[in-house]
């Protein structure tokens, strides 16, 4: 079969991305190439644009437009001071604002630590965090991490360091999604809602 090497770049970039595949990403590639309307080019022009405006936060770590830094969150007055959300990921922040349940601002880790991928304390940005915290009079950190092991063990360390500079720390409440039956919740999910019980 012959090979077109535009063709086979396109897949191979496209096969890079989070959640797509090689089929995936030959289907995507042969949708664009066949393509009439202009969506190829409407598509390279949205990520050159992404790539030369939006960058980091210097203050979060968050993603912004380039030419506001530090970002919108970060210089919203209207924000409460003293209480922060810690996350892995600039994704993260987009879905707690969504849900409109917290009014502080953030600071993005940028991972969990992972022995097995080598990624240590060094690689997450625990620093900038330590670094926020009196200049911001930070009274209260809560972290919004995942549940799998290794953010368990980010989350235990990150206590543990901000426990020792007098700052308290929260964690998410786990339980059951909403619209959803015990029946159909895992053990972990149960235990997790179970203890983080709230009166009525």
């Amino acid at each position: 079969m012959r090979h077109f090497l535009p063709l086979d770049d396109l897949v191979a970039a496209l096969e890079k991305l989070p959640g797509i595949g090689k089929r995936s990403a030959e289907r995507m590639s042969l949708a664009l190439v066949q393509d009439r309307n202009g969506l190829t080019r409407r598509l390279a022009e949205a990520l050159l644009a992404a790539d030369e405006q939006i960058g980091t936060c210097s203050v979060c770590g968050s993603i912004t437009v380039t030419k506001e830094d530090p970002c919108a969150i970060c210089t919203d007055g209207r924000r409460a001071i003293g209480l922060l959300c810690v996350v892995e990921s600039p994704g993260d922040i987009i879905k707690i604002e969504k849900s409109h349940g917290f009014q502080g601002r953030y600071h993005v880790l940028g991972g969990h630590l992972s022995p097995a991928l080598g990624k240590g304390v060094a690689d997450l940005r625990v620093n900038e965090l330590l670094g926020r915290l009196q200049p911001e009079a930070i009274q209260e950190v809560i972290l919004a991490l995942g549940t799998d092991v290794e953010s368990e063990a980010t989350a235990s360390y990150v206590a543990e360091v901000l426990h020792s500079r007098g700052v308290a720390v929260s964690r998410l409440a786990f339980g059951l999604p909403s619209g959803s039956a015990v029946e159909y919740a895992d053990s972990t999910t149960l235990q997790r809602a179970i203890q983080g019980r709230q009166k009525l």
